[in-house]
């Protein structure tokens, strides 16, 4: 077997960047056109809520079921003046997400429409759409739980190490770049750029951006995958064509990213992600995740990326911003009033 390590060599990356420009250098008629800006809004959640039993629901069921969607967890949305989710006095310890209300957030307004029918769970299999998590995972990493943080601020301000990752800017919240590319609070447009030899996701939140080489067979590309000690964010990831679509497979991820991922796997584990177009404006997307580490069974998510008539943004939040010395400055100056000084 030929192993062609592929490296980003300047012709390779101007390819790139002429395919952000809007060049015309994808034209390869056998493979599925992904390109362009896509939108994965809704209001559909990676798992079942409770009490709800079927995973395809009718337009009238589905727009009832998003009327009562929390949005960040908040029951009735995060508009002010209902007399819960009003802005906290100053000096309060609880903010959360009350620092927002919903001028500021589109996380969609209805669920997620996959090939015409409304889902209410992203997963698939197993049918109870919820994540087949073993009683006893066993992670080659240390899970954290920001969930406390969120919910009134009081949290760990020892250095800039003690935040999320989201806050940090390194990488976006809600599993938004993957792999298993999830919707959230806001910020849920991505552009699609294709070569012949890479395929480009930019996520608009916190700009991150997937490189991904294309190889012609599996069996090509996983001889190629990098040396297990560069662990990378977004993992390591290799892709290839099958009929009409585009299979991105992925192994090695970051643990820090993984420390604090929804759809976490350890360094046995993979995600294996399909795109392919169903329409003009539609693409149906799958990931699978694999891990005996975590789960009882491999699992399935589905879910589609539309057209966005939406022009891109810049997402302007990059690490230590002021808000990350301000955060620490303040915590500094409590601990100084506990002292008296």
């Amino acid at each position: 077997m030929t192993i062609r390590q592929k490296t980003f060599t300047p012709s390779s990356l101007l390819l790139l960047i002429m395919a952000v420009t809007g060049s015309p250098i994808f034209a390869q008629a056998d493979r599925p056109n992904l390109q362009g800006i896509w939108t994965n809004a809704s209001l559909t959640s990676l798992q079942r809520p409770e009490g709800v039993e079927s995973l395809i629901v009718t337009p009238e069921r589905a727009r009832a079921i998003a009327a009562v969607t929390p949005i960040a967890g908040i029951e009735g949305g995060l508009d002010e003046g209902d007399g819960v989710n009003d802005t906290p006095e100053a000096g309060a310890d609880d903010f959360g997400t009350r620092a927002y209300n919903n001028f500021w957030v589109s996380p969609g307004s209805n669920l997620a429409l996959v090939k015409g029918e409304f889902r209410t769970s992203y997963i698939v299999d197993p049918p109870s759409g919820r994540i087949p998590r073993r009683e006893d995972p066993q992670y080659d990493f240390d899970r954290a739980n920001f969930g406390n943080r969120y919910a009134t601020g009081v949290a760990d301000y020892s250095g800039p190490e003690a935040f999320p990752n989201a806050e940090r800017c390194l990488l976006g919240f809600g599993n938004k770049a993957g792999p298993g590319m999830m919707g959230a609070l806001y910020n849920n447009t991505y552009q699609f750029v294709q070569t012949d030899d890479y395929v480009m996701v930019l996520v608009e939140m916190v700009h991150d951006a997937r490189i991904i080489p294309i190889f012609d067979t599996p069996e090509e590309a996983r001889a190629n995958r990098r040396p297990m000690p560069l662990e990378q964010w977004f993992g390591d990831s290799v892709g290839w064509y099958e009929g009409d679509a585009l299979v991105i497979e992925t192994t090695n991820i970051h643990p820090q990213q993984m420390s604090q991922s929804s759809i976490p796997i350890t360094k046995d584990g993979r995600i294996t992600e399909k795109f392919s177009r169903y329409s003009d404006n539609e693409i149906f997307y799958q990931f699978i995740v694999e891990d005996d580490n975590i789960y009882q069974q491999e699992w399935t998510a589905e879910l589609s990326f539309y057209a966005s008539p939406e022009p891109w943004y810049e997402y302007a939040c990059h690490e230590g911003n002021y808000s990350m010395p301000g955060s620490l400055a303040g915590a500094r100056r409590l601990e100084l009033d506990a002292l008296g000084q």
